[in-house]
Protein backbone atom coordinates (compact mmCIF):
# COMPACT_ATOMS: atom_id res chain seq x y z
CA UNK A 1 0.00 0.00 0.00
CA UNK A 2 0.76 3.57 0.12
CA UNK A 3 3.07 3.08 3.01
CA UNK A 4 5.75 2.20 0.18
CA UNK A 5 8.09 4.97 -0.48
CA UNK A 6 9.75 5.11 -3.92
CA UNK A 7 12.11 7.57 -5.13
CA UNK A 8 10.94 9.82 -8.35
CA UNK A 9 12.79 12.25 -9.55
CA UNK A 10 16.49 13.53 -8.60
CA UNK A 11 18.17 17.00 -8.94
CA UNK A 12 17.07 20.34 -9.12
CA UNK A 13 13.58 21.29 -9.60
CA UNK A 14 12.16 24.54 -11.12
CA UNK A 15 8.39 24.36 -10.63
CA UNK A 16 8.66 24.43 -6.53
CA UNK A 17 10.62 27.34 -6.56
CA UNK A 18 7.93 29.65 -8.72
CA UNK A 19 5.70 29.21 -5.50
CA UNK A 20 7.68 28.24 -2.56
CA UNK A 21 4.34 29.17 0.36
CA UNK A 22 2.54 26.85 -0.86
CA UNK A 23 -0.39 25.87 1.21
CA UNK A 24 -0.37 22.82 3.63
CA UNK A 25 -2.84 20.47 4.44
CA UNK A 26 -3.71 18.50 8.13
CA UNK A 27 -3.11 14.86 8.59
CA UNK A 28 -5.47 12.59 9.05
CA UNK A 29 -6.01 11.96 13.07
CA UNK A 30 -9.57 10.46 13.10
CA UNK A 31 -12.05 8.38 11.45
CA UNK A 32 -13.97 9.76 8.41
CA UNK A 33 -16.68 8.57 5.90
CA UNK A 34 -16.76 9.40 2.58
CA UNK A 35 -18.41 8.79 -0.95
CA UNK A 36 -15.27 8.62 -2.50
CA UNK A 37 -11.43 8.30 -1.19
CA UNK A 38 -8.45 9.36 -3.70
CA UNK A 39 -5.50 8.12 -2.47
CA UNK A 40 -2.54 10.64 -4.39
CA UNK A 41 -1.87 13.75 -4.61
CA UNK A 42 -0.07 14.73 -7.53
CA UNK A 43 -1.95 16.23 -10.81
CA UNK A 44 -4.03 12.87 -11.12
CA UNK A 45 -5.27 13.04 -7.56
CA UNK A 46 -6.16 16.66 -7.21
CA UNK A 47 -8.09 16.94 -10.42
CA UNK A 48 -9.96 13.75 -9.58
CA UNK A 49 -10.45 15.09 -5.48
CA UNK A 50 -11.56 18.03 -7.15
CA UNK A 51 -13.84 17.20 -9.99
CA UNK A 52 -15.74 14.79 -7.53
CA UNK A 53 -16.12 17.34 -4.75
CA UNK A 54 -17.30 20.10 -7.84
CA UNK A 55 -19.83 17.34 -8.57
CA UNK A 56 -21.24 16.98 -5.66
CA UNK A 57 -19.85 13.84 -4.38
CA UNK A 58 -18.54 13.85 -0.47
CA UNK A 59 -14.77 13.11 -1.44
CA UNK A 60 -11.32 12.83 1.17
CA UNK A 61 -7.94 13.12 -0.70
CA UNK A 62 -5.15 11.12 1.24
CA UNK A 63 -1.43 11.66 0.67
CA UNK A 64 1.29 10.41 1.83
CA UNK A 65 3.69 13.34 1.80
CA UNK A 66 2.73 16.68 0.25
CA UNK A 67 0.62 17.77 -2.38
CA UNK A 68 2.19 17.79 -5.59
CA UNK A 69 5.26 16.94 -4.53
CA UNK A 70 6.02 14.00 -6.46
CA UNK A 71 6.18 13.54 -10.47
CA UNK A 72 4.08 16.49 -10.41
CA UNK A 73 6.69 18.80 -9.69
CA UNK A 74 8.92 16.87 -12.54
CA UNK A 75 6.41 17.36 -15.00
CA UNK A 76 7.51 19.79 -18.01
CA UNK A 77 4.01 21.07 -18.33
CA UNK A 78 3.44 20.68 -22.10
CA UNK A 79 -0.77 19.89 -22.66
CA UNK A 80 -1.09 18.30 -26.67
CA UNK A 81 -3.82 16.41 -27.60
CA UNK A 82 -1.56 14.33 -29.93
CA UNK A 83 0.13 11.60 -28.23
CA UNK A 84 2.86 9.24 -28.13
CA UNK A 85 1.37 6.94 -30.15
CA UNK A 86 0.11 8.18 -33.63
CA UNK A 87 -3.59 8.62 -34.73
CA UNK A 88 -2.41 6.98 -37.47
CA UNK A 89 -0.99 3.60 -35.51
CA UNK A 90 -3.11 3.47 -33.02
CA UNK A 91 -6.14 3.20 -35.63
CA UNK A 92 -4.58 0.40 -36.79
CA UNK A 93 -4.30 -0.96 -32.60
CA UNK A 94 -7.62 -0.55 -31.79
CA UNK A 95 -9.70 0.53 -34.80
CA UNK A 96 -9.86 3.96 -36.54
CA UNK A 97 -13.12 4.59 -35.05
CA UNK A 98 -11.94 4.29 -31.66
CA UNK A 99 -8.84 6.04 -31.74
CA UNK A 100 -10.39 9.20 -33.37
CA UNK A 101 -13.13 8.93 -30.31
CA UNK A 102 -9.65 8.97 -28.17
CA UNK A 103 -7.79 11.71 -29.80
CA UNK A 104 -10.63 14.03 -29.96
CA UNK A 105 -11.69 13.14 -26.30
CA UNK A 106 -7.41 14.48 -25.36
CA UNK A 107 -8.11 17.53 -27.53
CA UNK A 108 -11.69 18.25 -25.10
CA UNK A 109 -9.06 17.53 -22.12
CA UNK A 110 -7.06 20.34 -23.14
CA UNK A 111 -10.53 22.55 -23.15
CA UNK A 112 -11.54 21.43 -20.09
CA UNK A 113 -8.63 21.96 -18.44
CA UNK A 114 -8.31 25.52 -19.71
CA UNK A 115 -11.69 26.25 -18.17
CA UNK A 116 -10.58 25.07 -14.98
CA UNK A 117 -7.81 26.88 -15.28
CA UNK A 118 -9.50 30.32 -16.01
CA UNK A 119 -11.50 30.21 -12.95
CA UNK A 120 -8.87 29.08 -10.33
CA UNK A 121 -7.93 31.68 -7.47
CA UNK A 122 -4.76 31.79 -8.67
CA UNK A 123 -2.45 32.11 -11.74
CA UNK A 124 -0.99 28.40 -13.17
CA UNK A 125 1.25 29.57 -16.02
CA UNK A 126 -1.22 28.67 -18.58
CA UNK A 127 -0.92 30.16 -22.08
CA UNK A 128 -2.63 28.72 -25.65
CA UNK A 129 0.10 26.98 -27.69
CA UNK A 130 0.33 25.48 -30.77
CA UNK A 131 2.76 22.52 -31.17
CA UNK A 132 5.20 22.01 -33.86
CA UNK A 133 5.87 17.94 -34.48
CA UNK A 134 9.04 17.33 -36.43
CA UNK A 135 10.27 14.38 -38.53
CA UNK A 136 13.87 13.45 -37.12
CA UNK A 137 14.82 12.11 -40.38
CA UNK A 138 13.79 11.50 -43.99
CA UNK A 139 13.26 7.83 -43.31
CA UNK A 140 10.16 9.56 -41.14
CA UNK A 141 8.45 11.86 -43.71
CA UNK A 142 6.23 9.05 -44.64
CA UNK A 143 4.12 8.02 -41.42
CA UNK A 144 4.00 11.44 -40.29
CA UNK A 145 2.36 12.56 -43.82
CA UNK A 146 0.09 9.69 -43.44
CA UNK A 147 -0.63 11.07 -40.11
CA UNK A 148 -1.39 14.67 -41.17
CA UNK A 149 -3.88 12.85 -43.90
CA UNK A 150 -5.68 11.21 -40.96
CA UNK A 151 -5.68 13.96 -38.69
CA UNK A 152 -6.61 16.24 -41.44
CA UNK A 153 -9.51 14.13 -42.72
CA UNK A 154 -10.84 13.65 -39.39
CA UNK A 155 -11.02 17.44 -38.75
CA UNK A 156 -9.01 18.32 -36.18
CA UNK A 157 -7.47 21.64 -37.98
CA UNK A 158 -3.66 20.82 -38.35
CA UNK A 159 -1.12 22.34 -41.07
CA UNK A 160 1.34 20.66 -42.85
CA UNK A 161 4.83 22.46 -42.85
CA UNK A 162 7.26 21.67 -45.90
CA UNK A 163 10.90 22.31 -45.61
CA UNK A 164 10.90 25.81 -46.96
CA UNK A 165 7.90 27.49 -44.26
CA UNK A 166 10.03 25.53 -41.33
CA UNK A 167 13.45 27.02 -42.19
CA UNK A 168 11.83 30.52 -42.77
CA UNK A 169 10.10 30.38 -39.55
CA UNK A 170 13.19 28.77 -37.59
CA UNK A 171 16.66 28.46 -37.91
CA UNK A 172 16.64 25.14 -38.49
CA UNK A 173 15.50 22.82 -41.55
CA UNK A 174 13.93 19.67 -41.48
CA UNK A 175 12.19 17.51 -44.04
CA UNK A 176 8.60 18.23 -43.18
CA UNK A 177 6.41 18.54 -39.65
CA UNK A 178 3.09 18.78 -38.74
CA UNK A 179 1.65 21.55 -36.49
CA UNK A 180 -1.45 21.51 -34.11
CA UNK A 181 -3.44 23.91 -32.95
CA UNK A 182 -5.20 24.15 -29.54
CA UNK A 183 -3.00 22.93 -27.14
CA UNK A 184 -1.62 24.76 -24.43
CA UNK A 185 0.99 25.10 -21.67
CA UNK A 186 0.84 25.42 -17.84
CA UNK A 187 3.14 25.52 -14.57
CA UNK A 188 2.15 22.19 -13.09
CA UNK A 189 3.03 22.87 -9.79
CA UNK A 190 1.11 25.64 -9.13
CA UNK A 191 -1.38 24.34 -11.63
CA UNK A 192 -1.79 21.35 -8.46
CA UNK A 193 -1.69 23.54 -5.82
CA UNK A 194 -4.30 26.08 -6.90
CA UNK A 195 -6.85 23.13 -8.32
CA UNK A 196 -6.46 21.96 -4.60
CA UNK A 197 -7.02 25.10 -2.85
CA UNK A 198 -10.57 25.24 -5.55
CA UNK A 199 -11.37 21.86 -4.18
CA UNK A 200 -11.15 22.33 -0.56
CA UNK A 201 -13.42 25.04 -1.29
CA UNK A 202 -15.74 23.07 -2.50
CA UNK A 203 -15.75 20.46 0.01
CA UNK A 204 -12.88 18.38 -0.72
CA UNK A 205 -11.47 16.88 2.35
CA UNK A 206 -7.60 16.93 2.03
CA UNK A 207 -4.39 15.44 4.32
CA UNK A 208 -1.23 15.10 3.59
CA UNK A 209 1.25 12.99 5.37
CA UNK A 210 -1.38 10.61 5.27
CA UNK A 211 -0.53 6.82 3.80
CA UNK A 212 -3.22 4.60 2.86
CA UNK A 213 -1.76 1.44 4.91
CA UNK A 214 -3.99 -1.68 4.04
CA UNK A 215 -7.89 -1.50 2.34
CA UNK A 216 -10.58 -3.72 3.39
CA UNK A 217 -14.07 -4.76 2.58
CA UNK A 218 -16.13 -4.20 -0.96
CA UNK A 219 -18.23 -1.42 -2.51
CA UNK A 220 -19.82 0.70 -0.62
CA UNK A 221 -17.91 -0.34 2.64
CA UNK A 222 -14.49 -0.07 2.33
CA UNK A 223 -12.37 0.88 4.98
CA UNK A 224 -8.66 2.38 5.00
CA UNK A 225 -6.28 2.34 7.41
CA UNK A 226 -3.84 5.12 7.89
CA UNK A 227 -1.32 6.10 10.72
CA UNK A 228 -3.80 7.33 13.04
CA UNK A 229 -7.63 6.59 11.72
CA UNK A 230 -9.88 4.63 9.39
CA UNK A 231 -11.57 6.07 6.35
CA UNK A 232 -14.65 4.21 5.42
CA UNK A 233 -15.50 4.72 1.60
CA UNK A 234 -18.37 3.67 -0.80
CA UNK A 235 -15.64 3.83 -3.65
CA UNK A 236 -11.72 3.97 -3.59
CA UNK A 237 -9.57 5.83 -7.02
CA UNK A 238 -5.87 4.54 -6.85
CA UNK A 239 -4.40 8.14 -8.27
CA UNK A 240 -0.62 7.08 -7.60
CA UNK A 241 1.51 7.72 -10.50
CA UNK A 242 4.21 5.37 -10.60
CA UNK A 243 3.72 3.65 -7.93
CA UNK A 244 1.86 1.03 -9.22
CA UNK A 245 2.04 -1.30 -6.29
CA UNK A 246 0.34 0.72 -3.96
CA UNK A 247 -3.03 -0.21 -5.53
CA UNK A 248 -2.63 -3.53 -4.99
CA UNK A 249 -4.76 -6.39 -6.45
CA UNK A 250 -4.30 -7.70 -10.02
CA UNK A 251 -2.09 -5.24 -11.66
CA UNK A 252 -1.67 -3.90 -15.11
CA UNK A 253 1.87 -4.70 -16.64
CA UNK A 254 3.49 -0.48 -16.82
CA UNK A 255 6.77 -0.28 -18.09
CA UNK A 256 8.46 2.05 -15.87
CA UNK A 257 11.56 4.59 -17.36
CA UNK A 258 13.44 7.08 -16.39
CA UNK A 259 13.89 10.77 -18.59
CA UNK A 260 15.67 13.67 -18.33
CA UNK A 261 14.74 17.61 -18.16
CA UNK A 262 16.34 20.58 -17.40
CA UNK A 263 15.32 24.46 -17.50
CA UNK A 264 17.40 27.12 -18.94
CA UNK A 265 18.20 30.79 -17.19
CA UNK A 266 16.28 33.29 -18.77
CA UNK A 267 17.08 34.25 -21.93
CA UNK A 268 17.59 38.29 -23.17
CA UNK A 269 15.01 37.55 -26.29
CA UNK A 270 13.51 34.33 -27.81
CA UNK A 271 12.51 35.81 -30.78
CA UNK A 272 13.87 32.81 -33.27
CA UNK A 273 11.06 30.94 -31.59
CA UNK A 274 8.23 31.40 -33.90
CA UNK A 275 5.30 31.40 -31.94
CA UNK A 276 6.37 30.04 -28.60
CA UNK A 277 5.49 26.46 -30.51
CA UNK A 278 6.09 23.44 -28.32
CA UNK A 279 8.48 21.09 -30.21
CA UNK A 280 8.48 17.30 -30.47
CA UNK A 281 9.97 15.01 -33.02
CA UNK A 282 9.42 11.76 -34.46
CA UNK A 283 12.13 9.82 -32.93
CA UNK A 284 11.57 8.02 -30.30
CA UNK A 285 12.74 8.29 -27.26
CA UNK A 286 11.86 12.07 -28.54
CA UNK A 287 12.97 15.43 -27.55
CA UNK A 288 10.55 18.18 -26.63
CA UNK A 289 10.96 21.83 -26.15
CA UNK A 290 8.66 24.92 -24.87
CA UNK A 291 9.37 28.05 -23.11
CA UNK A 292 8.15 29.97 -20.18
CA UNK A 293 6.90 33.52 -19.46
CA UNK A 294 10.56 35.04 -18.24
CA UNK A 295 11.97 33.77 -21.81
CA UNK A 296 13.31 30.26 -20.25
CA UNK A 297 13.04 26.94 -22.03
CA UNK A 298 11.99 23.63 -20.79
CA UNK A 299 12.96 20.37 -22.89
CA UNK A 300 13.67 17.11 -21.49
CA UNK A 301 14.29 13.57 -23.34
CA UNK A 302 16.69 10.98 -23.32
CA UNK A 303 14.61 8.28 -21.73
CA UNK A 304 16.67 5.15 -20.48
CA UNK A 305 14.56 2.11 -19.80
CA UNK A 306 15.46 2.01 -16.10
CA UNK A 307 12.97 2.89 -13.36
CA UNK A 308 15.13 4.45 -10.38
CA UNK A 309 16.05 7.98 -11.21
CA UNK A 310 19.82 8.05 -11.31
CA UNK A 311 21.25 9.35 -7.55
CA UNK A 312 24.27 11.07 -8.77
CA UNK A 313 24.38 15.12 -9.82
CA UNK A 314 26.90 13.89 -12.34
CA UNK A 315 24.79 11.83 -13.94
CA UNK A 316 21.99 14.48 -14.20
CA UNK A 317 24.49 17.50 -15.12
CA UNK A 318 25.99 14.46 -18.11
CA UNK A 319 22.54 14.57 -19.60
CA UNK A 320 21.71 17.71 -19.31
CA UNK A 321 24.96 18.82 -21.72
CA UNK A 322 23.51 16.26 -24.13
CA UNK A 323 19.89 18.05 -24.00
CA UNK A 324 21.68 21.34 -24.33
CA UNK A 325 23.79 20.21 -27.39
CA UNK A 326 20.54 19.04 -28.87
CA UNK A 327 19.15 22.65 -28.45
CA UNK A 328 22.15 24.42 -29.97
CA UNK A 329 21.70 22.15 -33.06
CA UNK A 330 18.21 23.97 -33.19
CA UNK A 331 18.74 27.13 -32.53
CA UNK A 332 22.44 27.70 -32.65
CA UNK A 333 22.45 31.72 -31.61
CA UNK A 334 20.79 30.83 -28.09
CA UNK A 335 23.65 31.13 -25.62
CA UNK A 336 21.17 29.07 -23.15
CA UNK A 337 22.25 28.02 -20.10
CA UNK A 338 20.65 25.69 -17.63
CA UNK A 339 19.53 26.80 -13.99
CA UNK A 340 17.49 23.39 -12.89
CA UNK A 341 17.92 19.81 -13.93
CA UNK A 342 16.27 16.96 -12.72
CA UNK A 343 16.05 12.92 -13.49
CA UNK A 344 12.63 11.47 -12.78
CA UNK A 345 10.78 8.33 -12.97
CA UNK A 346 8.08 8.03 -16.48
CA UNK A 347 5.93 5.29 -16.97
CA UNK A 348 3.97 3.79 -20.29
CA UNK A 349 1.67 1.46 -20.85
CA UNK A 350 1.69 -1.69 -23.23
CA UNK A 351 -0.27 -0.61 -25.61
CA UNK A 352 0.34 3.48 -25.47
CA UNK A 353 -3.14 4.26 -23.17
CA UNK A 354 -4.10 5.02 -20.06
CA UNK A 355 -5.53 2.89 -17.33
CA UNK A 356 -8.72 4.32 -16.00
CA UNK A 357 -11.89 2.76 -14.91
CA UNK A 358 -13.24 -0.06 -12.22
CA UNK A 359 -10.83 -2.88 -11.54
CA UNK A 360 -13.26 -5.75 -12.74
CA UNK A 361 -11.98 -7.66 -10.06
CA UNK A 362 -12.85 -5.17 -7.51
CA UNK A 363 -15.55 -3.37 -7.82
CA UNK A 364 -15.81 0.23 -6.67
CA UNK A 365 -11.93 0.33 -6.70
CA UNK A 366 -10.63 2.26 -9.41
CA UNK A 367 -7.62 3.19 -11.35
CA UNK A 368 -6.28 6.92 -13.04
CA UNK A 369 -3.37 6.21 -13.85
CA UNK A 370 -2.05 8.62 -17.06
CA UNK A 371 1.16 6.69 -18.61
CA UNK A 372 2.49 8.46 -21.08
CA UNK A 373 3.35 11.46 -22.18
CA UNK A 374 0.38 13.29 -21.70
CA UNK A 375 -0.43 12.77 -18.33
CA UNK A 376 -1.89 15.75 -17.34
CA UNK A 377 -4.10 15.28 -20.36
CA UNK A 378 -5.32 11.97 -18.91
CA UNK A 379 -5.66 13.03 -15.47
CA UNK A 380 -8.45 15.65 -17.05
CA UNK A 381 -10.01 12.75 -18.74
CA UNK A 382 -9.61 10.10 -15.61
CA UNK A 383 -11.11 12.50 -13.26
CA UNK A 384 -14.54 13.43 -15.47
CA UNK A 385 -14.57 9.31 -16.44
CA UNK A 386 -14.64 8.20 -12.92
CA UNK A 387 -16.95 10.92 -11.63
CA UNK A 388 -19.32 9.37 -14.20
CA UNK A 389 -18.84 5.94 -13.50
CA UNK A 390 -19.69 6.61 -9.86
CA UNK A 391 -22.94 8.21 -10.54
CA UNK A 392 -23.73 5.30 -13.27
CA UNK A 393 -22.84 6.97 -16.92
CA UNK A 394 -20.83 5.69 -18.71
CA UNK A 395 -17.94 7.98 -20.35
CA UNK A 396 -17.39 7.18 -24.07
CA UNK A 397 -13.80 6.23 -24.16
CA UNK A 398 -14.49 3.93 -20.68
CA UNK A 399 -13.74 1.11 -23.07
CA UNK A 400 -10.46 1.70 -24.99
CA UNK A 401 -9.48 3.06 -21.71
CA UNK A 402 -10.40 -0.04 -18.94
CA UNK A 403 -7.98 -1.81 -16.83
CA UNK A 404 -8.92 -5.03 -18.69
CA UNK A 405 -9.00 -3.73 -22.40
CA UNK A 406 -7.83 -5.87 -25.12
CA UNK A 407 -4.23 -5.01 -24.72
CA UNK A 408 -3.54 -4.15 -21.52
CA UNK A 409 -1.38 -7.38 -19.73
CA UNK A 410 -2.69 -8.07 -15.93
CA UNK A 411 -0.01 -9.66 -14.41
CA UNK A 412 -0.49 -11.06 -10.61
CA UNK A 413 0.31 -8.65 -7.93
Amino acid sequence: MEGLVVTLHFGSLYWPTTRPAAPSYPSLKEAVRCDALVIGGGMTGVACGYTLARSGIDTVLIEQGDVAAGSTSANTGLLQYANDIMLSELAVQIGEAEAVEFYRACKDAVEQIVQVAAGLPREVGLKRRSSFYYASSEADLPSLQKEFELLDRHGFGVEWWDPGRIEGAFPFRKSGAIVTHGDAELNPYRFVQALAEAGVQAGLRLFERTPALSVEGRKGSFVVRTNDAEIHAEHIVYAVGYSPEVAGGSWIKANLNRSYALVTKPLPSLQQWHQRFMLWETARPYLYLRTTEDNRIVMGGLDENVRVPVLSQTEVERRSRRLLSELHLLFPDLKAEREYEWCATFGESADNLPFIGEDPERPGQYYALGYGGNGTIYSAIAARLIRDDIAGLKHPISPIVAPDRKGAVIVPS
